[in-house]
This record gives C-alpha cells, structure tokens and sequence, in this order.
C-alpha cells in the first residue's frame, strides 16, 4: 500500500560527485572521444541529455519565438573573416591568460585569482567555525581542563584581509589585464594544481580560425555567437517585418570559443549551443508594448555601483522600479529581463539562486547603453547563463560602413520637417577620370560619413590631401576640389535612423548543467537513491510504464497504454526488465521521468491501472482511458498533481480486488 508523504529534499546535503557520478552512470553526457582519452571543453550527450536539451530548446521557442512572434534564422556556423573583424571580434575577442613558469600550463587569469581568494576564504571560515567549536566544547566541559585538540589545514585571516578578499571577489569582472598581474603579485597567487609562480596576463583570443576553399585564400572562423548572422541580414529581415520596427529576430545554434583552460564540466565548453535574440528598436523609442505584463515581476538586482563598492548585496526590486530609477536602461531591456526570469523559473531554475548582475564600467563594451547577466548559483558559484545588453546602433552601423550598404529603417513621417545639415556634393567631371573604375566605391564611402565626420573632413581638406578608406580597406587621396561639403536645407517626409539592438544571449549547456544541479536530491531514507525532480515540461522522459512482471497478460495493455501516450505527443518508455518494481521505479527517477503507471493483474482484470508521482511516490488508481487522459493533461501543464488526485482516487490495494 502506497502513502502520500511529505517530501523532504533536504534531507541530505547537496553532493556534486554524487551527482556527476549519476549524471555519466545514466549517460547524460560525456566526455567527447572518451576512449581516445577524452578532449577538455569538448562533450557528447547521451540519450536523456539529448532529450532534456532539446526540451529546453522546445520550451525557450514557445516562451520567446511563438509568444513574442520573432523571426526565426539559422545562419551558418563557419564567418568570413571580414565580417568578425568588422564587429570586433578578431581585435577585442579575448580573455587574459598566464602561465605556469616551470610546467608551461595555462590558466586563465581571472579565474585563477577568483578560485584561490575564494579557497583562502573558504579556509578562514572553517578556521573560524572549529575555533569557536573548540571554544563551546571547552566551556562544556570545564572539568577536563584542556580543548579537544582540533587538527585542520584551515588557516584564519585577518579581518582586514577578509574584507580586502571579499571586495576584490565582488570587482572581478571589472579588472583589466595587467590589473590582473598586480593582484597575482601583491596577493601571492601561484597555481593551485602545482604550486609554481605564474607570468604576466596576456590577451588570448578565443576563437577557432579556419580557411574556406581548398586554396584556403579565403579566411574564416567557427563563430563565437549566432548574433552576427542577424545583423548581416537585417536589410531582409526588416522586408519580411514590412519595412517596420520594433521587430525581433532569434536563433538558436552552435558556436565555438577556444577557451584558455576549460573546466567546470558543460560551464566552460569550447562547443555550445546558444540561443540568441535580436530585439530592434528605435533609438527614440525604447518603451515595449507588452512592458505592463512584466513590470511586477521582481527580480533581484546586484547594480553596478553596489559592486564597485566591493559588496555583493542584492536588491529586490520590480522591474517596474527598476525602469523608473534608471537603474535598468529601458522599457525593453527591462522587459525582456522579466521574461529570462520567467523562463529559468519556468524550467526549473530556483528563484532564491537567480540573480541578475549589471555589468561594470571595464566589462561593459564601449558601445553598449546597459548590460545585465542573469546568473545562476550552483556548486561552482555564481556562472553567467544569460547576457541581456543594449548594444545601441553598433553592429548595424559598422557593418553598413565596411560595406557601404545601408542598414537603416525607413519610416514616413506625419508631416514634412525642414532641417539644416552638413553633406557633400561630388564634382562628378573630375571624379570619374581621378578614381576610374574605384570612382563608385570612393563616392560611397564618403556618402557614409556622418555630419561630424564631414565637418572633420572639410577641415583637413583646407588644409592639403587627406587619405580616405573604403569599404574593402584600400586608401585614396581625397582633394579639395573633388567634392563642396556644406550645410543645406532640407524637406524631409522620411525619417531614415539606424535601429538600436536589445540582445538577449543563452548559453544553454550553462542552464542545463544549474538545473540539473537545483533539481537534484536523494531521499530522506536512501541517500542513495537520487531523483531529479524535473518538470514535466522539459523532463526527458515523461512517464515509464511498468509491467509488474513478464507476464504475456500484460503484453496487450503495455502497448495500448504505450501507442496512447505518444500519439498524444507524450514521449514514455516501457521497462520489463527483471529488476524489482522499485528498482525500476528508483533508476527512471535518477532520469527524471515524473510519472510511472503500472501495469498488473487488475489491469487484466478490471481495466485499471497506477499511476505514481516521481517526487511524493504518491499512487492513484483509475481505469486505463482515465489515467492516459490525466497523465496527458499533466504534461500539457492544464492540470496539476493536486488537480489530477481529485480526478482519480488514491490507491489502496483493496482496488486490486475486482
């Protein structure tokens, strides 16, 4: 007879090797080439891997693609290099790294100084918790006259020391490359694994180049991010939207980034799946149409003055308040902050261990108006798993430049406005026999120039020759009699601007690994029986049925239940094997399935079946249509296990008896 009880996942404390060790046992993921001994930053995924990632997946493009009605791309993985050098990536993609001096092995700067602070730390409070230990132990027994001799590598810090750690671990993100080395010396930092002094930061950049076509003439990289695919097709894009904004496109793909040393399993990978959003919006109009649906949300905040004063305190806020404080940039920034929430939460993340951190003055890209990351709390601290920025006109503005194509939106106005600007008036009679065949290319690039580049330009030409760049990097002479700059009066009844961009950014094996992390426990009476309590939602398995033996009774109603289920969509596995009813319970509860139903002699009997609940091992019982439709309904998310034991009684064993 099966009971409903409290479930306790706190029973045990949490253990990451008891969980990786679950994780490789069940083949979630692995290892890439583990039998050629394995390469770092590189993992396959097994079957329920496979499954729970592409769940997660699934769900980001309802919550995001079909809600929010974007326009879905898939760009290609390999990038001309000319379009990364253009966005920025060739010159400024890169981490600062330093290395062993006697082993030569490389670790990434920042990292390094983050994991030995937070070991000192982690030192100081045990040493601090076994002093006052001895201290309670000593005054209970005051007659043996002496302290329990307490043997621990833990060593305590001064107070000054702790608080000095402390603010160096709250700035991290804001140091710069030799900032970095300077810390290093003045804290004494050497490599952990080895015990030798390290050398200066260095810039490493990150991505993997390659070559295209078998001459290998044409240069090109992995990509290290999807969003570079949208911006070079905004001009179709904005055609498909019908020449309007706001508009989102949104993609979700692999990209590549050779990290310096990864570790930390799926949270430093050098090949991920990313799902990316590009939110374009007008520059004088950054309010969001949807913002009244998010602005209640609350969030907590760890702003950028609070960090660069060394604390770590997190404020909870609404995004409402957020918006209104000028804390968060905009409506649309704020907005699609509410939205990441409530998609982490929505798969499973543990709101008490969500935090959104805006990023500092050091971290934040010169051309970015705000930058929060969504940062999840796991074994391994606080891992960035979102980046949502503001990335103003940038991207579509450098690359209209390298290519003289203008990436602009086209707006009618109400009514005609006359404006005054500067602009150039080419002298096509000596143009054309100066620049010859470059003489369209040459006019092209100084048509791109703004008003302030022109009023430069003018200047320098009154005072000779000034060279000019075109789109493929080629310089030419420009003169003063080849071209008027001057201020004229304009009629407009089209208002031309360049969209800024929202960008929302996913590393998904990140959110996979934390979720896996919060969904796990082991039961209050077997710490060895884990389960990962995964929604139904994204669960890679969403119900076993289970056979209660070999029996060929049983055979029909397996397969019925079986075809029932996944013609409802309903992705379920049959376990007959000769393991125990509860050993087979216990193993798919390792793999997250939410609900089992069971199949025996009363089945054949009277037509009923069980249906058990993974985290309550609550049993309910009802008649095999009854059961598929409730078990249906709870993975659509209509219903919930409250909902779904009104509508089926409690199993008793006394149903068993026709």
């Amino acid at each position: 007879m099966a009971t409903t009880s409290a479930v306790k996942k706190d029973a045990h404390p949490f253990n990451r090797e008891t969980l990786e060790a679950l994780l490789t046992r069940r083949f979630f993921f692995t290892r890439a080439f583990e039998i050629y001994g394995g390469v770092a930053g590189l993992y396959d995924y097994g079957p329920p891997g496979s499954a729970l990632q592409a769940n997660i997946v699934e769900f980001w493009r309802k919550h995001f693609i079909i809600e929010e009605e974007m326009l879905e791309l898939d760009t290609t993985i390999m990038t001309l290099s000319d379009v990364l050098k253009t966005s920025g990536h060739v010159d400024k993609f890169t981490d600062w790294m330093v290395k062993d001096s006697k082993t030569g092995d490389v670790l990434r700067a920042d990292h390094l100084v983050e994991g030995v602070l937070e070991a000192r730390l982690k030192g100081d409070k045990e040493a601090r918790g076994v002093k006052a230990a001895a201290v309670v132990e000593s005054d209970a027994d005051k007659k043996k006259k002496r302290k329990k001799d307490v043997k621990s590598t833990a060593v305590q810090l001064d107070d000054s020391v702790v608080e000095q750690y402390e603010s160096i671990l709250a700035q991290i993100d804001n140091y710069t490359g030799p900032q970095l080395g300077e810390l290093i010396r003045t804290h004494a930092i050497v490599n952990p694994d080895t015990g030798n002094e390290v050398g200066e930061p260095v810039e490493f950049n990150l991505m993997f180049e390659s070559s295209i076509g078998p001459t290998g003439q044409v240069k090109g990289y992995l990509r290290p991010e999807t969003a570079q695919g949208h911006f070079v097709n905004f001009s179709r894009l904005l055609e498909f939207n019908y020449g309007r904004v706001p508009f989102a496109s949104a993609q979700i793909g692999r990209s590549f980034r050779n990290e310096i040393s990864p570790r930390a399993g799926l949270l430093r990978v050098r090949e991920f799946t990313m799902a990316e959003i590009e939110h374009y919006v007008d520059p004088l109009d950054k309010r969001h149409a949807r913002f009244d649906e998010a602005k209640n949300i609350v969030l907590s905040l760890l702003p950028k003055d609070v960090q660069a004063a060394g604390h770590t305190t997190l404020t909870k806020m609404t995004v409402g308040e957020a918006v209104a404080k000028g804390i968060v940039d905009n409506e649309t920034l704020g907005y699609f902050l509410g939205r990441i929430y409530l998609f982490l939460t929505g798969i499973g993340i543990d709101p008490a261990r969500l935090r959104f951190r805006q990023h500092m003055q050091n971290e934040m890209a010169h051309y970015a108006a705000d930058c929060w990351d969504a940062e999840i709390q796991s074994s391994y601290g606080w891992i960035e798993c979102v980046g949502c920025a503001d990335r103003s006109a940038y991207d579509l503005t450098v690359h209209a430049k390298k290519t003289g194509q203008k990436l602009v939106v086209r707006q009618a106005l109400p009514e005609p406005i006359v404006i005054e600007r500067w602009t150039a008036e080419i002298e096509k009679k000596l143009f054309g026999p100066r620049f010859k065949k470059d003489a369209k290319a040459v006019e092209d690039a100084i048509m791109l120039l703004d008003e302030q580049q022109l009023v430069k330009l003018k200047t320098e030409l009154a005072n000779g020759p000034v060279p000019l760049k075109i789109a493929d990097g080629r310089e030419f002479e420009i003169t003063s009699d080849l071209l008027t700059i001057s201020k004229r009066v304009f009629k407009e009844t089209v208002r031309e601007f360049t969209p800024n961009v929202i960008e929302p950014s996913f590393g998904l094996g990140r959110i996979f690994y934390s979720l896996l992390e919060h969904s796990f426990w082991c039961r209050e009476s077997d710490e060895n029986r884990g389960v990962l309590s995964l929604p139904s939602a994204i669960a890679p398995i969403k119900a076993l049925i289970v056979p209660i033996s070999n029996n060929e009774q049983f055979a029909p109603f397996v397969r019925r239940i079986s075809a029932q289920l996944r013609k409802a969509g309903v992705a379920c596995r049959v376990d007959d094997s000769s393991a125990t009813i509860g050993k087979r319970y216990s193993r798919n509860d390792e793999l997250g399935t939410p609900f089992g139903i069971t199949v025996d002699f009363a089945t054949v009997q009277n037509g009923t079946i069980t249906l058990r609940e993974r985290d309550t091992t609550d049993q309910r019982i009802g008649k095999i249509e009854e059961v598929v439709a409730v078990v249906i309904d709870l993975i659509d998310g209509t219903i919930d296990w409250a909902q779904a034991c009104e509508r089926v009684p409690a199993y008793t064993g006394v149903q068993d008896v026709d």
